[in-house]
């Protein structure tokens, strides 16, 4: 699905050009602007304003390799290039919530939501979360110690200070028993830049202290059309685009050929009338699509966020989810941020994860589209079947009908007699009911004591150092 011709795309491109090199970006990290100063760029209004030439932009994304890989823990890697495949992510959050009440995050519920999303075969990777009883500067590693507790995919710990990249790491390497990240990358991180147009110092420091791994890096522009970009969709995307490049100059300056993920998808939307942003509107979706087709221009991976505004698991929540998370399937994403979201992304729900995790289902067998070949024509079938109407008894659908043939397990697909007899269960309930099973279950054990204990130390080590 194509949401820009490849004319607007260079218009957008052109403009983001001159954005960077006439207005520039706000760089508050003096050794990133010498850098940048150094290879040619300039100094604009403001000793912290850097002015970006093409030239540095074009070598950049010269740098940067078109094929990121991510790995899971359970041995399986997904190779992401520009237009496919599209996997789906958790989301970070502040909040869960079962019921109507929301409550904070803390080491115990993350650890029942990270069991819950494990077991859901559509969602691909686990997002870290704040931690409510977690020191904010000890969250990402104690939150990536709990996931490669409970989780066998690939972990997405969100960084809160730059050293936290490098306790990450140094789990990471006991996750993969020594084999070099760059072989195997089980985690990945990422780093927004603030809109409109400023690179904060604790970004510039995670882009140099997880240098030199080979560790794959989101760089995220998450404009807010209509309050921290032109209301415009192809003006926000315009100064996401511009956002997004600086953070690739500056990536490739300080790891040549460092795999990256070019997100434009977490563009989002003021509503005029409440001040909120909105998540789950057709034009977060529309930008994400958009953004996915301006990184294959690039010829980089791309990612998104889809979510919704409601509060709890209900039909808002449902049609925001889908139409935001189809728009970006069906316009190629790669990596789709915020299965189980809820509250404009405040809030986690294990609920809403098994409903999204359905969705994803349906998604992803829509971007897979209708395959046309001799054998799905089925000319000679239809030939040999005729008038009779017996294609359910045929050999040609036994043989087709599961790869062809989307199922869902929580909607209704049965007469009403039936479903009556399972207590005429509306899809919420039957979400729940999947929760509670998974969580009825032992807790697996997918580390050994010795990872268990190494992964403690590297924790208990990186407190003291971090106070």
């Amino acid at each position: 699905m194509s949401v820009l011709t490849d004319e607007q795309i260079s218009r957008i491109h052109e403009a983001s050009l001159q954005i960077l090199e006439q207005t520039g970006v706000r760089i508050d990290y003096a050794p990133v602007q010498d850098m940048l100063l150094q290879a040619g760029a300039t100094r604009g209004r403001g000793n912290d304003v850097i002015c970006i030439p093409r030239q540095l932009v074009e070598q950049a994304l010269a740098k940067a390799p078109r094929q990121v890989k991510l790995s899971s823990l359970d041995g399986g890697d997904v190779v992401l290039t520009a237009g496919g495949p599209t996997v789906f992510w958790t989301g970070n959050a502040l909040y869960l919530a079962e019921g109507k009440q929301p409550e904070p995050i803390t080491s115990d519920n993350f650890a029942r939501l990270v069991r819950v999303v494990d077991n859901l075969p559509n969602i691909h990777g686990m997002v870290g979360t704040s931690l409510d009883d977690v020191p904010a500067h000890f969250r990402d590693f104690v939150g990536l110690r709990i996931m490669a507790h409970h989780c066998r995919k690939h972990l997405r710990p969100c960084i809160y200070t730059p050293d936290g990249s490098r306790a990450c790491i140094e789990m990471a390497g006991v996750l993969v028993g020594g084999t070099p990240l760059r072989e195997r990358p089980v985690i990945s991180f990422g780093y927004t830049c603030l809109s409109p147009l400023h690179w904060a110092p604790e970004a510039m420091e995670l882009f140099i202290k997880s240098a030199g791994f080979g560790v794959p890096m989101m760089i995220n522009s998450e404009p807010i059309a209509g309050a921290t970009a032109p209301v415009t969709l192809a003006g926000a995307l315009t100064l996401a685009n511009a956002e997004a490049l600086s953070g690739l100059v500056i990536i490739q300056m300080l790891e040549p050929a460092r795999p990256v993920i070019f997100n434009l998808g977490f563009a989002h939307n003021m509503d005029m009338r409440s001040g909120l942003t909105r998540t789950g509107s057709p034009e977060s979706g529309l930008m994400a699509a958009a953004g996915a087709q301006i990184a294959r221009f690039h010829g980089l991976p791309s990612a998104s966020w889809m979510s919704t505004e409601a509060m709890v698991p209900d039909a808002q929540a449902a049609y925001e989810e889908m139409l935001t998370g189809l728009l970006h399937c069906l316009g190629g994403v790669n990596v789709v941020w915020g299965a189980g979201q809820l509250e404009s992304q405040r809030t986690m729900s294990m609920t809403q994860a098994v409903i999204c995790d359905e969705m994803i289902g349906l998604m992803l067998r829509a971007q897979r589209g209708i395959e046309v070949s001799e054998e799905t024509i089925a000319l000679e079938v239809i030939q040999q079947v005729g008038t009779k109407a017996d294609y359910l008894g045929h050999d040609h659908t036994l043989k087709h009908f599961r790869e062809e043939l989307s199922e869902a397990k929580l909607a209704c697909t049965v007469r009403r007699e039936a479903w009556e007899q399972r207590g005429s269960p509306t899809l919420r309930q039957a979400a729940v009911q999947v929760v509670n099973e998974i969580l009825a279950q032992p807790a697996p054990h997918y580390l050994t004591d010795e990872q268990s204990r190494e992964l403690m130390r590297i924790e208990e080590d990186w407190k003291r150092r971090l106070g």
